[in-house]
């Protein structure tokens, strides 16, 4: 029911940045809680980063944690994942998620299973 459009991904060198976003349907944003997976090939899907409806709550993957930011605005029903020094083992496919149940996010935001809507997905390739 809830759609997510990813965007921003594209070919960036190593060091570089790259801003994705992901738009949200429905009036009811806020009360989502957003999180950022991605997917490289032959790999699971991994958790990158996740925001709470308040946005008062930020968590990442260690080896991201000083690179990228997740932020929204939901007046804008956007979440927003800014990636500064970017490396080729970032290379993957980025996609956003939400979660509407925020006690479940509370102890299974590092999980898939926190998420009930999925986007389809923005390449994001880093080279070397």
């Amino acid at each position: 029911q809830v759609q997510l459009i990813e965007s921003g991904g594209g070919l960036v060198q190593a060091g570089g940045s790259l801003r994705l976003s992901c738009a949200a349907s429905g009036r009811t944003f806020s009360r989502y809680d957003m999180g950022w997976f991605r997917q490289a090939p032959g790999k699971e899907r991994e958790f990158v980063a996740a925001i709470s409806w308040s946005g008062g709550s930020t968590y990442y993957l260690d080896s991201v944690k000083g690179r990228f930011t997740i932020s929204r605005d939901n007046a804008k029903n956007t979440v927003y994942l800014q990636m500064n020094s970017l490396k080729p083992e970032d290379t993957a496919v980025y996609y956003c998620a939400a979660g509407p149940d925020t006690i479940r996010f509370g102890t299974q935001f590092r999980s898939r299973y926190a998420y009930d809507y999925w986007g389809q997905g923005t390449q994001v390739t880093v080279s070397s």
